[in-house]
């Protein structure tokens, strides 16, 4: 039956190099057995070196792609990426209120891993005001994190506190991404569940430098795990965990 496969949808900036952005999230989505879709919000000019060059889609486009997907698509489940600045947030934010793409994993991307920009600073201000409070899933790094909270962050109370302030925001889990902490051994990401339930997850640091994406592709897998649910419970049923090795709808 038509629409009943599972599927996704990623709201973001493309990158030319394939590693990031929507082409990261359409890769993971597809080998998590759901079916991704994308509204592009902005274009780059990207390789593994870095971010040479990007440019913002007119509103007028995007607009039209939110609505060309809610004429055609059922979307179980959407993520954000790249969003470039603040109008264009705000825009992206007016079209997550106009149609139901279920829930929505948020994933504030701010600066690319050579360094690059690919948020303008004023629009750091909306992404925290207009789009946090949509999210059912926020997953920021370090440094993003710090930067929607005013936060210094330097060990594991400061992430909790800071995960305590983004549920405040307004979203409702919290995934910090603790890949930026100098700790030479060992990785921790701190997860605060909207009932107040917490946790770690930690693993030994991997030695290498291929870790173009690593955002997106998390954002990305939250995001088909979502959309492909399993039905158990009379309440708020679990995730999918074996989503990537279902084939099809359930």
């Amino acid at each position: 039956m038509a629409n009943e496969f599972p599927q996704t949808l990623t709201i973001a900036g493309t990158d030319s190099g394939g590693g990031a952005g929507i082409m990261a999230d359409l890769k993971t989505m597809q080998e998590c057995q759901v079916f991704g879709a994308a509204v592009v919000v902005a274009v780059t000019a990207q390789n593994t070196l870095g971010v040479q060059d990007f440019m913002a889609l007119p509103q007028k486009l995007i607009d039209e792609q939110f609505a060309s997907l809610a004429a055609d698509l059922k979307i179980r489940a959407c993520k954000t990426g790249m969003l470039a600045d603040a109008a264009h947030v705000h825009g992206v934010v007016e079209n997550l209120k106009k149609y139901d793409f279920g829930l929505l994993t948020v994933d504030p991307v701010m600066i690319a891993k050579g360094g690059a920009a690919l948020l303008a600073d004023d629009a750091v201000t909306t992404v925290r005001d207009e789009l946090v409070p949509l999210a059912d899933v926020l997953t920021p790094n370090l440094p993003e994190a710090e930067r929607l909270t005013g936060l210094t962050i330097t060990d594991n109370r400061g992430m909790e506190a800071a995960a305590m302030a983004l549920q405040d925001l307004g979203a409702k889990n919290v995934v910090i991404k603790g890949g930026h902490e100098a700790t030479p051994d060992q990785a921790s990401d701190f997860v605060l569940l909207v009932d107040g339930r917490s946790f770690w997850l930690s693993a030994a640091r991997m030695d290498t430098v291929r870790t173009h994406g690593t955002g997106d592709t998390l954002s990305s897998c939250i995001t088909a795990a979502i959309a492909n649910p399993i039905a158990v419970g009379n309440g708020h049923g679990p995730l999918n965990h074996w989503a990537y090795n279902q084939g099809g709808a359930e």
